[in-house]
């Protein structure tokens, strides 16, 4: 859409890296044809964050999980809305600092499965991109600003 939604969020977290010494763990979740772009961004912006891609095959997603997504070892896990609903036993092992949702008008619908996963995950902050406005009604909004902030928008 190229509103600059990604570079902001890749100079937040150097920013937290190199004026906050805030290394992570944070998790970026985003369409799969988006994740590619997501890596190559941060490369080339802020090369200083350590960061997997948990993308692949079953083979592929154990040797990340076991060698690569370990705490310590890594800033920044960028995934897929479907790796990060397959992923969830592994993914729930980390306090993230932020969990990102790009396309964040994904879990608009309260009651869908990757909705109720990403509300699984624990997270100092939570932030959700989109460059798409809602268009239906006020309980979309609500789901995200639940998502966001669900000790204040608890109930709808």
């Amino acid at each position: 859409m190229g509103l600059g939604k990604t570079l902001q969020t890749i100079s937040l977290l150097g920013y937290l890296h190199e004026f906050r010494g805030i290394t992570g763990p944070h998790m970026v979740v985003a369409p799969k044809s988006t994740l590619g772009n997501w890596m190559k961004e941060i490369r080339r912006f802020c090369p200083v964050l350590r960061t997997v891609k948990l993308l692949g095959n079953q083979d592929e997603r154990k040797h990340i999980r076991e060698d690569l997504l370990v705490a310590g070892k890594f800033d920044v896990c960028v995934t897929s809305f479907e790796m990060a609903i397959k992923e969830k036993t592994a993914l729930r092992r980390f306090s993230w600092r932020y969990v990102i949702i790009d396309e964040a008008h994904r879990i608009k619908n309260e009651n869908s499965l990757l909705s109720k996963t990403m509300r699984l995950y624990h997270a100092n902050y939570r932030l959700l991109i989109t460059g798409t406005p809602l268009q239906n009604n006020l309980h979309e909004l609500w789901s995200l600003l639940n998502f966001l902030l669900p000790e204040i928008f608890s109930s709808a």
